[in-house]
């Protein structure tokens, strides 16, 4: 019988996940893992050039190289700086006025789970293979070992434990997706006695592995696989899951009852977000600066290796001796000896000469300046991008200037960070949406630094129940959030900026009430951080003011009125008339203030006669 008959597709076999299922998925691995052998050893290669680790291609010229300059280092060290400086944040905006208390309290819970995650610290692991490799993984899962009764757990995922299907260029779209891991036999063996006691022995599939400063023996490993594969239904795709060793079925979603149908996680997904630096095509990974800086590092530590090793040569003299000489060589040689004995009565020119090495050519010193000046170039870290300044440029506003037009190809890599991380947060609120069945408690630190304790359920961000449509039934909808990320900017000069651009406002009147309009249509035309919160201020403190100088005159004829009925000689006008000029901000005179009250034995008259003759 012809070989390819004995191979069976996933669609020819039965649903539940058996060994044929398991054998199939291994074959499958096989064939993802081939198709990835170029990536994985640039990936290999990358490491090693962070590392420092590789040598300079060696030519006739330099035969042989020993430095290793950081300047790729350097630019990859400002890359990661960068990004963890612009750390991001999220607001989670609702599209239905009904679900706004919902967006709120999941805008301040997700922040907190992150938190729970030790979120900034992948974010900043992410950060590093992404600027070396081109490309950094999240896995965003549910993990049932947190909390006590499980929770979101985003983790870093090493690109050369995920495999997928060769020729995609989205991850989702690929049939199937594997993540593989060395585990402990015993542990394994202590977790699933009944499966794999007795089972475990040499790893079926080997897993690339980098170049280490360590030793490392994975004889007592075996390799443990997360199988995750879409079924199209006719309500859309679902995701299953499969978790295997040495082929036994350790765990599968179709196999059980909880998930048969309707798929291991709803959202439907692969729990798995790519951030890419440079896209490539037909690929969900990308490029990094190391695969575009490594040549013009190459040929800086050439040329540095040669500068060095000319100027270690004209540093260390060496001599031409006569072999018919008279000099003692071995007093010669000796710097620290004061007397070097000559035998014979003539020294002659000839007995002892020195060797002269040649100058090196300014215009190699030249060439290696260009190769670095490429490097800071290729990489887009000026000098200005790290706080230096080409001379004459002293002024703080161009110095801004430059920074800011040198930023672009940061503002470009972290735009793209800013992407994953919004793709995070949706699986993050489609966990919540299926798992978040019981109430949990968080504490969620508001802006002056007070504490609150929110809890949170399932219920606000289940499908809900709309309304009857007719004979139809009950309509339902899901509700539906957007995520907009916000930079988080922790510099300080960032802070220094935003508060010297608070005082400018400020000495501008802009906050003043009365120049409510004018400084909301100028502060509407800028641009920073906290912009629409500025602008409700004004709007709240022009209101507040139109509202005073509606009542100041009503308040104050009040008590004008009061004074006259309690004969107190103007107090309570005097009173009004003091608050009132405090709330304006000003000491001048109010125009709708009245003059105090004359109580003299006339004045009294006249006012008792008005009061009689005046129509009740």
């Amino acid at each position: 019988m012809d070989e390819k008959e004995n191979v069976i597709t996933l669609d020819e076999i039965r649903a539940e996940v058996d060994e044929n299922r398991i054998a199939e998925a291994e074959r499958i691995l096989q064939k993802y893992k081939d198709g990835k052998t170029n990536l994985e050893s640039r990936v290999i290669k990358n490491d090693l050039w962070y590392k420092l680790r590789v040598e300079p291609e060696k030519t006739e010229d330099l035969k042989s190289t020993s430095k290793k300059t950081a300047w790729l280092f350097n630019s990859l060290a400002n890359k990661h700086a960068d990004m963890v400086e612009n750390f991001p944040e999220i607001n989670v905006l609702p599209r239905e006025k009904s679900d706004e208390q919902a967006a709120e309290t999941l805008g301040q819970i997700l922040p907190v789970i992150f938190e729970r995650c030790n979120f900034e610290k992948t974010y900043s692991d992410v950060a590093w293979e992404k600027i070396k490799n081109g490309t950094g993984i999240y896995g965003v899962f549910w993990d049932t070992s947190l909390n006590g009764i499980g929770d979101i757990n985003i983790r870093e995922i090493d690109i050369l434990s995920l495999f997928w299907e060769p020729g995609v260029k989205n991850i989702q779209e690929s049939q199937n997706v594997f993540y593989v891991k060395l585990e402990n036999n015993d542990v394994l063996e202590s977790v699933y006695p009944d499966k794999l006691k007795g089972k475990l022995g040499a790893n079926g599939l080997q897993k690339s592995q980098y170049v280490s400063d360590d030793t490392i023996d994975n004889s007592d490993k075996s390799t443990v696989v997360d199988w995750y594969y879409k079924r199209h239904t006719e309500n859309g795709d679902i995701l299953h899951y499969c978790k295997f060793c040495n082929g036994v079925c350790l765990y599968a979603s179709e196999n059980d009852p909880t998930y048969a149908e309707r798929g291991f996680y709803d959202h439907g997904k692969y729990p798995f977000v790519f951030d890419i630096c440079f896209p490539i095509k037909d690929s969900p990974c990308g490029f990094g600066y190391i695969d575009i800086m490594c040549d013009t590092q190459d040929s800086i530590d050439g040329l540095t290796n040669a500068v060095i090793k000319n100027a270690s040569r004209g540093t260390t003299p060496r001599y031409f001796i006569n072999s018919a000489g008279a000099v003692n060589e071995q007093e010669f040689a000796d710097w620290n000896n004061n007397f070097v004995h000559v035998s014979g009565s003539n020294l002659g020119e000839d007995s002892i000469r020195e060797i002269k090495a040649p100058a090196l050519d300014p215009n190699y010193l030249t060439v290696l300046e260009m190769q670095q000046n490429e490097l800071k170039e290729i990489s887009g870290n000026r000098d200005f991008s790290q706080g230096s300044t080409a001379s004459g440029v002293t002024a703080a506003s161009a110095i801004a200037a430059l920074q800011e037009a040198g930023g672009k190809l940061t503002r470009d890599m972290v735009k793209g960070g800013y992407n994953a991380f919004r793709e995070i947060n949706e699986i993050a609120v489609e966990l919540i949406r299926q798992f978040y069945e019981s109430e949990r408690t968080f504490r969620i630190v508001g802006p002056n630094e007070e504490s609150q304790f929110v809890t949170f359920n399932n219920n606000d961000v289940k499908v809900q129940q709309a309304a009857m449509l007719g004979n139809q039934g009950i309509s339902s909808r899901l509700p539906v959030f957007d995520i907009k990320v916000v930079p988080s900017k922790n510099s300080a000069y960032s802070r220094l900026s935003q508060n010297e651009l608070a005082l400018q406002l400020y000495n501008a009147g802009m906050f003043n009430p009365e120049n409510s309009d004018r400084a909301i249509a100028t502060v509407t035309m800028m641009n920073f951080t906290g912009k629409q919160k500025v602008i409700e201020t004004i709007q709240k403190n022009g209101s507040m003011y139109e509202a005073i100088q509606v009542l100041a005159p009503l308040a104050l004829e009040y008590a004008k009125l009061i004074d006259t009925q309690q004969n107190n000689g103007g107090q309570m006008t005097q009173k009004i008339a003091l608050i009132l000029r405090s709330l304006q901000g000003s000491s001048q005179p109010l125009s709708a203030e009245i003059a105090p009250v004359d109580n003299s034995i006339e004045a009294k008259a006249r006012r008792r006669t008005n009061e009689a003759t005046t129509p009740k």
